[in-house]
């Protein structure tokens, strides 16, 4: 059984995270270690500490992603009108692809070497638009046929079909017709 961080460890891990998840995204798997910690504000040995190589990084990148994306749907409740926070979550999930398109080929890298950094990847995501879309359709904001997994399908949909950030507009244009076919009509 592993003792918690202490807090300043615990801030360098989660500074090391976000930084080595954003250069990876921009410059792909052989972005060097060095340039992560000094960007993140830490020594390399700092790094090596908390992920003894670059696979143990980089999946660790991933999921920290992975968690921010869907532990944001319960926030996003209790902050919103449920069909709101369902729209806002598909924002913050087009933002989610865009950095794992951008780590495709570290997190190739980790596959090869033996990692599964997408083990838990699914159920996360099917418990997070469970969780958004049940509220939703409670609320009588959103049909209750609904299937997690077809919202899923149609947001990756968007995700490939706006793979540049700076397709923002089309994107947004997207998810609201995708929004759109989600809302309950009374016939």
């Amino acid at each position: 059984m592993s003792r918690p961080l202490r807090a300043d460890a615990q801030r360098n891990r989660e500074r090391l995270l976000e930084v080595a998840a954003q250069a990876f995204a921009h410059d792909g798997p052989q972005v060097s270690l060095d340039a992560v910690a000094k960007q993140a504000g830490v020594g390399i040995g700092t790094l090596y500490r908390h992920f003894p190589t670059r696979e143990a990084l980089v999946e660790a990148a991933y999921r920290k992603e992975l968690a921010r994306l869907c532990d944001a749907a319960p926030t996003l409740l209790d902050t919103m009108p449920p069909d709101q926070a369902v729209r806002a979550w598909m924002d913050l999930f087009v933002e989610y692809m865009t950095t794992k398109r951008g780590m495709a080929d570290a997190l190739r890298a980790v596959i090869a070497s033996g990692g599964n950094p997408f083990a838990q990847s699914r159920d996360r995501l099917i418990e997070a638009v469970t969780r958004l879309l049940t509220a939703a359709a409670e609320a009588g904001s959103v049909r209750t046929d609904i299937r997690p997994e077809d919202v899923l399908a149609s947001l990756g949909g968007v995700s490939l079909a706006t793979p540049d950030p700076t397709q923002a507009e089309q994107s947004a244009r997207l998810l609201d017709l995708l929004m759109d076919a989600l809302r309950y009509r009374p016939r």
